[in-house]
Order: structure tokens, then sequence, then C-alpha cells
């Protein structure tokens, strides 16, 4: 109990300030305190939240507004090659987006069919706003989240390690760690022209004093460039003579759930740019904020506006826009392949050049947006940075584009951000088990120097890392980890067995020559049997495929993994049995390099011969291991060489290293 105020008066000055202590203590102990606050409702945001809580965290997602997680802002779509993988890997894990998206799908197809397995995948459009609302359900039913509307404005961290967050409304929420997913919202700016505000996607608040509050904590930050198409009313767009892109059946969900799950088909349309369209443009680049000099920060280099595009491309006669539905419940439609910062009327007069847009009505202009982000060589390959422990960065904050990428790291830093409070080693996929270990390996390694974009080019493995086997490559560990819940993990362990006996099986049956085959085969335009041979065997003949097997059957035998599921991934594991095989071969020769642990605070200047320019690169990031230091540009065969031979000469205890992984999930 406090004393009076003539009792307070006796006190000396020491006394005072003991009782104010004593006061700011007992404040601080009433503050609301959580195991993780996930600071960002977005599709990073959600993901971490998400998991921390299944992980046993009491978990705080902050937003400043509550009626928009996983907010659409851009393309209302998942998926695509490269993406698509990481949304099924996401699921594999234990993780929200594939199974929230499959519920709101408005076409699913599959892409690069006509391709090789390894970069087939599933891209979908999406309705937006009941993505949102599913999300919102998701989040609000998981036991141990709690969701509070408020914008974050400070972390609070002391003697190196996060503490807290501080937010704009005056509330200070404690906790042992912090995931950072806000976005492009960091003193976030809209441009129209020659026209700019302070503004976020979708015109919400920018989070201008919690981008001060992180350089305050020592953080490098620079300057990123994305933007919008504008949306157009449906009912002022012709479709007369445009070519129609309909909705494919049998593709299956993003889920593993989902195997044979169908969806509706709801088309999308294919419209071009013109000469017409190109000569406004490039009349009127004065007004474009990315050539007046009002936007410094790059842009996404694989989705350039339509003024980037006219004067980078100014031998293409047209680039394709796709008209796309944004929601069934919404008249709107999405322009891709248009996004641009030019002002309204501009827009409306280049829109009016192109075929089935002459009368179109502009509903939310397009603008460009430029954002703080943090250089990722300042994490671990955990996604903690290296300033602050416990300070995870998730999503576009690091320099990433997409909500797929968005949600993988989510994912990542909030596993380890649920396992650094309960004590754990840290959750980290190689670059050889998932595209999300590709992902983050690049980003804490390289770093970025535009916006980073999933693709299949950028996966050294990527026949090993198809988007059919995610759930083979991953469910164990998410099992492992605690996301995966027993429902899901015993619906894997069937499928597990189905596919062992169907390919053990297609050893098993032995085809003979005979005249009656050899005439089946000739239909089949392929070659005539010289000697028995088992189903798996002409599997392997590039002219057959699975379904072409079923007629070259003996008779009363019957095909094993009838289901669609089961069939294409056995006739994959067969087709490029030798071309895996070489890739696993590969894979076993690197991790040499992988296994080999660099300790915290390695003194790279006691290596004698090493380049000024390695030796300082080594020191900005500080890699985890050999395999990782290999991959900084900067760092030559020379410099890897030199640090082997000083490693071997001291040996290092895997105990000593604060940053290990899960014994028995990525293999290290």
């Amino acid at each position: 109990m406090e004393k009076p105020a003539d009792q307070m008066a006796g006190i000396g000055q020491t006394g005072k300030r003991a009782a104010d202590g004593e006061r700011a203590k007992e404040a601080a102990a009433k503050k609301e305190s959580y195991d993780v606050i996930v600071i960002g409702a977005g599709h990073a945001g959600c993901e971490a939240a998400v998991a921390a809580a299944r992980l046993g965290c009491s978990t705080l997602l902050l937003n400043p507004n509550l009626d928009h997680p996983a907010l659409m802002a851009c393309n209302p779509s998942l998926g695509g090659p490269g993406k698509g993988h990481l949304v099924r890997e996401i699921d594999a894990l234990g993780g929200i987006m594939a199974i929230n998206g499959d519920d709101y799908v408005l076409q699913m197809r599959r892409l690069n069919t006509s391709k090789g397995p390894a970069v087939q995948a599933l891209r979908a459009q999406i309705d937006k706003n009941a993505y949102q609302r599913g999300m919102k359900g998701l989040l609000q039913s998981q036991p141990r989240l709690f969701m509070r509307e408020g914008a974050a404005a400070q972390i609070i961290a002391e003697n190196g390690e996060v503490r807290g967050v501080v937010t704009l409304q005056g509330n200070t929420y404690l906790a042992r760690a912090v995931v950072l997913a806000a976005g492009v919202y960091l003193r976030s700016e809209i441009f129209l022209g020659h026209s700019h505000y302070a503004g976020g996607p979708a015109n919400h608040l920018p989070a201008a004093d919690l981008a001060e509050s992180l350089l305050a904590l020592g953080f490098q930050a620079e300057r990123f460039k994305t933007g919008t198409p504008p949306r157009v009313h449906r009912r002022s767009i012709s479709f007369d003579g445009l070519q129609e892109v309909p909705g494919e059946e049998g593709t299956g969900g993003f889920s593993f759930l989902n195997p044979r799950r169908e969806f509706p088909k709801l088309s999308c349309y294919l419209t071009y740019t013109n000469e017409h369209t190109h000569r406004l443009i490039l009349d009127n680049l004065n007004y474009a904020p990315i050539y007046s000099g009002l936007i410094r920060g790059r842009g996404p280099r694989y989705c350039p506006s339509i003024e980037d595009k006219v004067v980078r491309f100014r031998d293409r006669e047209r680039h394709p826009i796709f008209i796309e539905p944004e929601s069934g419940e919404s008249e709107e439609m999405y322009l891709q392949g248009i996004s641009t910062g030019l002002p309204e009327e501009l827009q409306n007069a280049f829109l009016r050049t192109i075929p089935g847009l002459e009368q179109a009505e502009i509903t939310r202009p397009a603008y460009a947006i430029e954002y703080d982000y943090f250089p990722p060589t300042q994490l671990k390959a955990s996604l903690e940075t290296k300033a602050v422990a416990h300070l995870f960065f998730a999503g576009q904050v690091n320099g990433t584009t997409g909500y797929e990428e968005a949600a993988a790291q989510g994912l990542i830093a909030g596993i380890n951000a649920a396992r650094c409070c309960r004590g754990e080693e840290p959750f980290i996929l190689s670059r050889a088990e998932a595209y999300i270990g590709v992902l983050i390996d690049d980003l804490v390694t390289k770093g970025v120097s535009e916006p980073y974009r999933m693709f299949t080019s950028r996966c050294e493995y990527r026949l090993l890392l198809r988007h059919d086997n995610a759930d083979q490559r991953l469910t164990e560990k998410g099992y492992k980890l605690g996301l995966v819940d027993e429902e899901r993990y015993s619906l894997f362990q069937e499928k597990k067995q189905r596919l062992a006996a169907a390919l053990a099986r297609l050893e098993q049956i032995r085809i003979f020559p005979s005249a009656e085959l050899d005439e089946r085969l000739a239909v089949l335009d392929s070659a005539t049997l010289a000697k028995p041979q088992t189903l798996a065997e002409l599997l392997k003949r590039p002219e057959l495929n699975y379904a072409a097997l079923r007629t070259l059957l003996p008779q009363g035998e019957e095909l094993p993994g009838n289901d669609g599921e089961i069939s294409s991934e056995v006739e994959t594991a067969i087709k490029y049995a030798g071309y895996i095989a070489k890739q696993e071969t590969r894979v076993q020769q690197l991790q040499k390099m992988e296994h080999k642990i660099i300790p915290e605070g390695f003194a790279y200047a006691e290596i004698s011969g090493l380049s000024s320019e390695a030796r300082q690169k080594l020191d900005a990031i500080r890699p985890r291991t050999l395999g990782q230091a290999s991959r900084i540009d900067g760092v030559t065969p020379a410099d890897i060489s030199l640090l082997a031979l000083h490693l071997e000469k001291r040996p290092v205890c895997r105990g000593t290293n604060k940053e290990k992984t899960v014994p028995g999930e990525a293999k290290r």
C-alpha cells in the first residue's frame, strides 16, 4: 500500500527513488506477458503465430486491423513453379496456407505439364475476401494464440536480448521471443505520378515508429519498391474476342489432405498491350516515379511495372495481361501484368488502348510503393537476428516478395521462436531438403540486391525436391516437431505404405514376349519385347506411361496404385531413378562441407593468406557451416580451402555451437 503524502514528504531523496523503483517493478509485473509475440498478421505472421502456439507457447499476434489477416494486397493467387513448391512444403510441415487456400479456390491449374516433374506445380486463383475470413477463423480457434488489435511502435531490448513490444496505443507486452513480420509497411510511401504520401498496401497506415525503433537497435535498413495494377469493374470489360483461360479438372489441392479434391473453374482471360499503349506510356515517362527520381528503391526484376517493361523491352510489340477474378462475392477484376505508378488519369488513358478494356472502369487505381527492408545477412539461418537475441525477422522485411516466400519464412521463424523459448536447438532445413532451405540459405548467405522471388532454377536439387513429394520429405520432420497431428501423420504413413507396395509390385510383375503383346506395343509406338521384363523396366521407356501399362497386363493381373496421386509419384520415381540417384550422390558429397560447423565468434583474422574481401564478407555474415561460407559472393575456392584447413586443425565440438539443428531432423 502506498504511504500518505505527508509520510512521503519525510522520506529522503534516496528513499523516494527506491519507492519509485518498486512501483516501476510492480507496473512491469502487471504487463501482459507471453512466450512469443508476432508483429503483423500477414502471411508470414499467421504461419509464425500458429506454429508457435501449436508448439506450446502462449503467443500474441499483433495487427493494426484484426479483420485483415493474410491480406492479399496484390495478386489474389497462390502457387506456380517454385512458389507452389513452397506451399506444398509449408503444408507438409504442418502449416496452414495450403489448407486455407484449398477452401477458397476460384480456379486451379497445373503448370508446366509438358516439362519434367521437377518444374511442375499448382497455381490457384483465390477468393481473397473469403481467404481472409477463413484465416481469421483458423487464428481465433487456435489454442494458446491471442489476437490483439494494435500497431507495434517499439521493440524493447535489454543487454542484447529482446524483452517485448510497445504499441502506438501505449500498451506494453512482454515476451521471451518476438517475430517481426511487418511486411512492406516499414516507413512505406505510396506513389501515383508526382503525388506521394505515407501509406501502406490497401491504404493501411505505415509503420514509421517501428522502423525507427529497429534502426535505433543498430539494424541496417535499405529501400525496395513494389507496386500493384489497377482493378476494374467486370461489367466494363468486353470479353468478346479475349482468350479464355479456364480452370482444370483432376489437379488435386495444395494440401496433401486434398489429393483428389475438385475445385470451381472460374475463367480468367488473356489480352495484350500494343504499340499504342507503349507509345502513350513512353510519352509520359516523366510522370512515372521510378523515372522521375521520386523512387530510388529497386523493384522486383521478375514483376516489373508496365512502364519498366516498355522501356527495357522496346523491341517487344506486346505484353500479356491476365484478367483475373478477385473474389466470388465481388465484381472487381485484377489486371495481372500492368502494375504501375503512373497517375490515375494516365492509367485510364492507356487501359483504353487495350483490347477488351476500351471502356474499363477503374475501381481501385494502381500505385507504386517504396518501403524499408532489412538486409537478411543480418540474420542467422534460424532467422534469429544476430544483433538482438530471440528476435526473429520473417517475410518481406527480409527483402523477399510473394505470399508464399513470406509464409515459408514465418513458419520457420515461429518454430524457432518457440524452440528458443523452450531452450531447444533451432530447426534448420538444408538446401538438399527443401525449397524452404534454399530460400533461407540464399537470404542469409547471399543477401538480396532486389526483391527475392523463388524459382525452380534457384534449386540445385530440384528433381529431389519436387512439389509432389514434399510430404515424403518433410511430414516426418513436422511430426517430430509437434506441428503435424496424429490424423495427418496416419494418412501420411498409409500413403507411404501404398507407394512402397506399388513400387514393389511393379518390380514383381513380369511381361513375356508374344505376338499379342507386340501388337499392343505397336499401338503405343513402342518397340517389341525381346526378352521378359518387369512392368518397372517397361515404364522406363519414354513413350510409355502408367496408364499405358494397363493395356499390357497379363489377364487377371491388376495394376497397383490406381489412384492418380500414387501412380504419378511411382511413374516419376521409376522414370527418373537414374537422375535421382545422381543427385543424391551429389548431395552426399556436398554435405561434407555442410557438416563442418564454424564456431560462433570464429576469428577469421587468424587465417593468414585469406583474401581481404573474404575476411570482410565472412566477418559480416558469420556463416554457420563451411558449405554456407562457400556460397558467399566474394569468397573464392582458395579461401574455402584455407578455411577448411584451419578448421581441421581446430576440431569443433558440436555442443559448443549454439545454432545447431534438431538431431535427426536436418541430418547435420
